[in-house]
């Protein structure tokens, strides 16, 4: 089993290095950085979704399996619907996926980013793709992970997704906030195992 991971916007593959060594230690995992996002090198040819997207296509060269946190479920979600016969389970964790997350309750986090990571290349807090309307085209089975006290990306954005995605499962985690992937890797652990576990 091939798990790829996507980070969100802070950028760094480390955010799901706990995660992936908890599980089988059998399965190929590859971790994803986003040139020129959090504290990340610049790469000129990376300018928007659409080269995270690419960068990300590169790595899905047989079955593969999604895990994609925050911002990185927009691009895990355009994977899962152009790659379909590739992309056999999609995980997304606080993740909006491409849609409004602003309509449902969701903190605006732009500035606070852009403190926090001044270096980060502008198109990151300016690019706002729309994708509820493909979200209900995805095919594989689909593991929702929310945080009940998530801020960024709230447990409404979760029913959202759930109610969209045909094939998927929402599981709340009591207590989790925005980085519960990182910070409550052993409560997701179990989940993701099961979930990978299933037939298509």
């Amino acid at each position: 089993m091939h798990v790829l991971f996507l980070p969100g916007a802070g950028g760094g593959a480390e955010f799901w290095h706990p995660l992936g060594a908890l599980l089988p230690s059998e399965w190929k995992k590859s971790y994803l950085s986003w040139p020129g996002l959090g504290k990340q090198p610049h790469d000129p040819s990376v300018n928007g979704f659409d080269d995270l997207l690419r960068l990300a296509a590169r790595e899905v060269q047989g079955p593969t399996v999604v895990v994609a946190q925050s911002m990185g479920g927009i691009v895990g979600v355009r994977l899962a619907l152009e790659r379909a016969e590739q992309v056999t389970h999609l995980v997304l964790v606080a993740a909006s996926g491409g849609i409004d997350v602003s309509a449902l309750g969701a903190q605006e986090w732009r500035a606070a980013y852009r403190e926090q990571f001044p270096d980060a290349r502008p198109w990151i807090t300016e690019d706002r793709p729309d994708h509820s309307a493909l979200i209900p085209n995805i095919a594989c089975p689909t593991l929702l992970i929310w945080g009940t006290r998530d801020a960024v990306s709230p447990p409404q954005v979760g029913r959202r997704l759930a109610a969209l995605i045909p094939d998927s499962r929402l599981y709340m985690v009591e207590g989790g906030d925005h980085d519960l992937a990182r910070d409550r890797a052993a409560d997701i652990a179990p989940l993701v195992i099961e979930h990978l576990q299933g037939t298509r």
